[in-house]
């Protein structure tokens, strides 16, 4: 199992439409499982740290944080699959976390096992 941490809001149709296509593809070796945490009604440095303390509340030490964040690593896909099959060997539970707006508070960095950027874009 796979789970994707992410501060956001229920998916609109055409989004979860997408999803669902590449979970299935998925199924074979990953079963995914997503977990939407609320947005911050606050701002800043005062929204991130809101959201941040709600993303660490819900890891466990047993699983292996991936923080996806724009000044992180960039890694091929095939580099991607093999760290996913090295954790779950070693018995982790692979985690992505993906911040809010604001991004995420440096106890979220520090908790990360790995910053993968997938661009250095911020969507």
């Amino acid at each position: 199992m796979i789970t994707i941490v992410a501060i956001g809001k229920k998916h609109e149709e055409w989004i979860k439409d997408g999803l669902e296509r590449y979970e299935k593809r998925l199924k074979r070796p990953y079963d995914v499982k997503w977990v939407l945490l609320p947005h911050s009604s606050r701002e800043g440095q005062s929204a991130r740290q809101e959201e941040s303390e709600r993303i660490l509340s819900g890891l466990s030490e047993d699983e292996y944080v991936i923080l996806l964040d724009e000044v992180g690593q960039n890694i091929t896909s095939p580099a991607f699959s093999d760290m996913l099959e090295r954790q779950f060997s070693y018995g982790k539970h692979p985690v992505l976390v993906i911040g809010g707006a604001y991004g995420v508070d440096e106890r979220v960095r520090s908790r990360a096992d790995f910053i993968w950027s997938l661009s250095k874009l911020v969507y």
